[in-house]
């Protein structure tokens, strides 16, 4: 039976129905301005059409601290509206190459804005895990959600070439587990597994990286960086429709087509399907059908 909750229209054809927020799995993450400029006009056409299935929306790149303050308010506030937690994206890299002192005066005017989510990245950076765990540990303090990012690529970040990275090399991707367990220890509300290394600026996908992460930390840990198609309908057929990603601004409606299994690819049409369990029988009835009295079968015999 369609659920309402969305108030969507055509809602007597089926589709693989999501949860209601906040979920817990399948979670959409959607990138706001890097690439290209998101005003509130803009937002408010994505929110208002699909915002029942936007989870968080993340600032890339510091890009917010290019806006005019009540420009980010506003954002932020209309996130809010519509039940869209908002990231800081991994900006924090940066600001911690400047000091300590600057990083805690950055935390605390992500709180006072109304960020939800502190990324935590250091793709370009040498410093040590503990360090960063420090940093987790004090997101949490000013009540803000960590979620710190993991990887296999040294230099990642900021759309580097296939040539470089390979030059830069990469780590064993158990570190990045053993970081990422760690991280859950101390509270993180998510890890994101950075894509470069993985399935982003490398000649062959690193499909063997990916079946670690999961089979070690569990999919509903951790959210993939999948801001491509091919990459996306991968996950997806890969580990169903309730894999936690990452995805542009521009890529929301084709994604939600496809966890919801209403529209696909070649490889993706009509396989993508979930199963939510049939209905609790009511009581006095067996598998959805009222129960007959004993004396009434009896009778019927």
């Amino acid at each position: 039976m369609a659920s309402h909750s969305t108030r969507r229209s055509f809602d007597f054809l089926p589709i693989n129905e999501r949860e209601g927020k906040p979920r817990s799995r399948g979670i959409t993450e959607m990138r706001g301005p890097y690439y290209a400029p998101v005003g509130k006009r803009y937002l408010e056409d994505i929110l208002e059409t699909m915002g029942a299935y936007v989870d968080i929306f993340k600032f890339s790149g510091g890009s917010f601290s290019l806006m005019p303050e009540e420009a980010v308010r506003d954002l932020i506030g209309m996130c809010h509206r519509h039940d869209v937690l908002v990231s800081t994206g991994g900006f924090i890299e940066r600001v911690l190459a400047h000091g300590p002192e600057l990083t805690d005066r950055y935390l605390a005017e992500c709180r006072r804005l109304g960020f939800d989510i502190v990324e935590i990245s250091s793709g370009f950076i040498a410093i040590p895990d503990d360090d960063l765990l420090r940093l987790v540990e004090r997101v949490r303090e000013l009540g803000m959600k960590p979620k710190p990012e993991v990887g296999i690529q040294f230099g990642a970040g900021g759309a580097t070439s296939v040539e470089e990275l390979e030059a830069e090399g990469t780590h064993d991707p158990s570190r990045a587990i053993r970081l990422a367990r760690r991280y859950l220890d101390a509270g993180a509300h998510l890890i994101m597994i950075e894509s470069e290394g993985i399935t982003e600026s490398v000649r062959t996908w690193r499909t063997d990286v990916v079946s670690r992460i999961a089979n070690e930390l569990g999919i509903e840990k951790v959210m993939f960086e999948a801001a491509d198609p091919e990459v996306f309908s991968w996950y997806v057929k890969s580990f169903g429709p309730e894999v936690n990603l990452f995805v542009d601004h521009s890529q929301v409606v084709q994604l939600t087509c496809l966890r919801t299994g209403i529209w696909g690819t070649k490889s993706t049409w009509g396989r993508v399907v979930a199963y939510r369990g049939a209905p609790k029988p009511q009581a006095g009835e067996i598998g959805g059908v009222a129960e007959r009295h004993p004396a009434a079968k009896r009778g019927a015999a």
